[in-house]
């Protein structure tokens, strides 16, 4: 591998890994923290939201720091390959391609430059080489789409179960997703809410009575009552 396929992969590599590394610390540090992860993978059809949440935290910023040092560059892809389909399937796909509107474009992009790393190889300027691990063309690129996928197909048939009730997603537990809004749609009113056109709205008059006005409840000239 010459200077500049060296760099070129160095590059890649690294850029990869922090991307995926801040991914998962988002997950855990982010938006509604661990307890707004859980939730959105229970909106998602998988049970135990709460573990899928750290799996993927812990899947993420593992994969992330193995692609950075150069180390298992292979598994690293395919542990990141993984985690894209799984999103890409279960909450990209039906959105269609385009990032801008929550489609699929991203996790695909991730996911096949994994795969392409994976057949490169590292580089010389990673752990691999420093150990005599080489493990890239037709292999590499195999083992990270192969066992990325089966990754993805073992969680699906343990976990996801779609139309379910769950018990993540019961008792108001899943009233708020990591943007503030449940899983399965936006969050409903709070029913203390006063219907508009109501507000303040003062007792009812006795039939021989009438309420004498005051300067405080008489609206200013030109103006609407509240």
């Amino acid at each position: 591998m010459t200077g500049a396929e060296s760099t070129a992969v160095l590059l890649l590599r690294v850029v990869l890994g922090v991307t995926v590394i801040v991914h998962g610390l988002n997950h855990w540090r982010g938006g509604g923290r661990i307890a707004g992860t859980a939730r959105w993978f229970t909106g998602l059809g998988l049970r135990h939201g709460r573990l899928q949440a750290w799996l993927s935290v812990v899947t993420e910023v593992g994969a992330g720091a193995l692609l950075v040092l150069g180390l298992l560059t292979p598994l690293a892809g395919a542990a990141v390959v993984s985690v894209m389909l799984v999103a890409g399937l279960l909450a990209h796909r039906r959105n269609g391609f385009f990032v801008f509107k929550d489609g699929y474009e991203y996790v695909l992009v991730l996911a096949v430059a994994c795969v392409a790393l994976a057949m490169l190889g590292p580089g010389d300027v990673s752990l691999d080489a420093a150990a005599g691990i080489d493990i890239d063309g037709w292999a590499g690129g195999g083992l990270a789409a192969g066992v990325g996928a089966a990754g993805m197909a073992g969680l699906l048939a343990a976990f996801w179960r779609p139309g379910a009730q769950l018990p993540e997603a019961t008792a108001g537990e899943a009233a708020d997703g990591p943007l503030g809004e449940a899983p399965n749609g936006p969050r409903a009113k709070t029913p203390h809410a006063t219907p508009a056109g109501t507000a303040d709205t003062p007792p009812a008059e006795t039939p021989d009575a009438t309420r004498a006005e005051t300067p405080q409840e008489s609206p200013d000239e030109g103006q609407e009552p509240s």
